[in-house]
């Protein structure tokens, strides 16, 4: 029962954890250099969950083949993915554009997972993931700037293909390992790769105010944490197309938190948008 109980409540707990990144970054964004505050949000993490699993006696893999998929899954799925955000956010990209690109994922995901992993997607998810996909276009409309670099455009795109590749590579290769362990060979995977591009374009600014303690403090226990765990349990629990389609959810809820917390203006078209994401992410993840 318990197990059933948490298999109802993620898929929408995981969106409104998720959706709160968006919140962190625009809190921390003036306090620190992205990748640095990203770098220290893996160490940090990771080290929590390390102890966690130890006081718990949790198994660690004994092969260096799962050592190997899980740091290469914390390198796509967090390492790559993040820091083409980060970085693209940075020098330029419109957010608006951003969440675009990371929409396009359920699209890719539903592409690649036939002939990856044998995983068939129905025409109604099919219809599913279209609606999804509009409605999320239809939220970050209005904030969609005129010039659009095409560098850090491309960085974006990298990123989402990383995050695509990352959740096909979990659930191909995590399913045997516990999940706390699992997370913490992969946020060792995500500063691997993090820490030399620190080291290369930054200068490693981290100003310890109040916003950025309590952002950095939400970002590892509430983000990678909680909402990551909650990723990998999903992805283990379930289809990834599923999954992956969740993410439409993610810019309508972000936006009604910056509505509440920021001020910021919603229109209605915004919140039709919300709407058919929410009927095509339905569509999607509703039993047959």
């Amino acid at each position: 029962m318990p197990s059933q109980r948490l298999t109802r409540i993620a898929p929408p707990l995981f969106v409104v954890i998720w959706s709160t990144g968006f919140i962190v970054a625009r809190l921390v964004a003036p306090h620190a250099e992205p990748l640095t505050f990203l770098l220290v949000r893996y160490t940090l993490a990771g080290l929590v969950l390390a102890v966690v699993a130890l006081i718990a006696r949790a198994q660690w893999p004994r092969s260096a083949r799962s050592w190997r998929d899980g740091l290469a899954a914390g390198a796509l799925l967090h390492g790559f993915y993040l820091g083409a955000v980060f970085w693209s956010v940075k020098h330029g990209l419109p957010a608006g554009i951003s969440a675009l690109v990371a929409g396009l994922q359920p699209l890719v995901t539903a592409v690649l997972a036939a002939p990856l992993l044998g995983e068939r997607v129905s025409p109604r998810r099919w219809l599913g993931i279209g609606l999804g996909f509009l409605g999320a276009c239809l939220v970050v409309l209005p904030k969609l700037g005129a010039g659009v670099p095409a560098l850090p455009l491309g960085v974006a795109v990298l990123g989402m293909l990383s995050m695509t590749l990352g959740t096909l590579w979990q659930k191909r290769t995590g399913g045997g390992v516990d999940l706390r362990v699992n997370a913490v060979i992969q946020y060792i995977g995500a500063a691997l790769v993090t820490l030399p591009m620190v080291l290369l374009t930054e200068q490693r600014r981290m100003e310890l105010t109040l916003p950025l303690c309590a952002g950095l403090l939400w970002a590892v226990f509430g983000l990678s944490i909680g909402a990551v765990g909650l990723l990998l349990y999903l992805i283990r629990q379930g289809a990834v197309v599923a999954v992956a389609t969740l993410l439409y959810l993610v810019p309508p809820v972000a936006a009604l938190m910056a509505f509440g917390l920021f001020g910021e203006t919603l229109s209605l078209l915004q919140v039709a948008g919300m709407a058919l994401a929410a009927v095509g992410v339905y569509a999607v993840v509703r039993p047959t």
